[in-house]
C-alpha cells in the first residue's frame, strides 16, 4: 500500500546526528514539513522522538529507522527486535533495517525480525543493502523492497558509490529482483535523482543534499576556494 503511494516520487531523509547543528526532533519535524511543501511524498526518519514529531507535522508515509550501536556488531540501522518494537509502537509505516551479510548484535536473525513484524502489524519492510547478493537474499527472506542505502558503507563496498550517471549496480539489482528497488545514497542533484528513476529505481531517497546545510554549504565554499587558489 505505502510503496505504491511512493512510486516515482522523492522521499527526503530528515536526520541529524547528535554532533550536528540541526540535531533536535523539532528541527527534523520542520525540515520534514519543508520537504513536503517542496513536493516530497514521504520522509525517512531516525529515532522514536523524531518520528513522533514528524508525524505531528506531516501526513505522509514514514520510513522509520533507529540507529543504535552495539559492541558486538557493525550493524546499526534497526539492528534488533528491540528497535523494531519501538518503531511499531509509534506506528511507523515502513520499517527499514540493515540487511547486509554482517553479523547482527546478539546473534539476531533477519528472518525472525521479519516474522515478528508480519505477526504484529501491517508495516512494510525495507532492506538496506550494499550488494546484489544481499538484495537477492532480502527478497528471499520476504522483504517488501530493497534500498541501496549501504553501498559504500560495508567492507565489501567501501570503494564504491553511486556515481553521477552511473547506476550500474542499481540496474544489476533491478534485473535480478521482482520487488521494488529504491535508489538511496550519494544522490546529490535533481538531475541525478531523475537519472535514478530513468534507470529503474522505484523511488528515490535523498538526505544530505537537502537536509544537511553544513554539507551543502561546504560544497559551495570548496568550489569557491579554487578561485583564491588561482589568484
Amino acid at each position: 500500500m505505502y510503496l505504491k503511494q511512493l512510486k516515482n516520487q522523492l522521499i527526503v531523509s530528515c536526520q541529524a546526528l547528535e554532533n550536528e547543528p540541526l540535531h533536535s526532533s523539532e528541527m527534523m519535524a520542520k525540515m520534514a514539513l519543508a520537504a513536503i511543501e517542496g513536493g516530497a511524498k514521504g520522509i525517512r526518519a531516525n529515532s522514536i522522538a523524531d518520528i513522533k514529531a514528524i508525524k505531528q507535522q506531516v501526513n505522509v508515509p514514514i520510513i522509520g529507522i533507529i540507529k543504535q550501536d552495539y559492541p558486538d556488531s557493525d550493524v546499526y540501522i534497526t539492528p534488533t527486535i528491540k528497535e523494531v518494537k519501538d518503531l511499531l509502537f509509534v506506528g511507523t509505516n515502513i520499517i527499514a533495517m540493515d540487511a547486509t551479510m554482517r553479523r547482527r548484535p546478539n546473534d539476531q536473525r533477519l528472518k525472525e525480525m521479519i516474522s515478528f513484524i508480519r505477526e504484529q502489524s501491517a508495516a512494510m519492510i525495507m532492506a538496506d543493502i550494499s550488494t546484489v547478493d544481499e538484495a537477492k537474499r532480502a527478497e528471499k527472506l520476504g522483504f517488501d523492497c530493497v534500498s541501496t542505502t549501504l553501498v559504500g558503507y560495508t567492507e565489501e563496498t567501501n570503494d564504491q558509490h553511486i556515481a553521477t550517471n552511473d547506476f550500474t549496480l542499481l540496474r544489476e539489482i533491478i534485473a535480478q529482483l521482482t520487488i521494488p528497488v529504491i535508489a538511496e545514497g550519494k544522490i546529490d542533484s535533481p538531475q541525478m535523482a531523475l537519472q535514478a528513476l530513468m534507470n529503474g529505481a522505484y523511488f528515490v531517497v535523498v538526505g544530505s543534499a537537502i537536509t544537511r546545510p553544513q554539507i551543502i554549504t561546504k560544497k559551495f565554499t570548496d568550489e569557491m576556494k579554487k578561485y583564491s587558489a588561482n589568484e
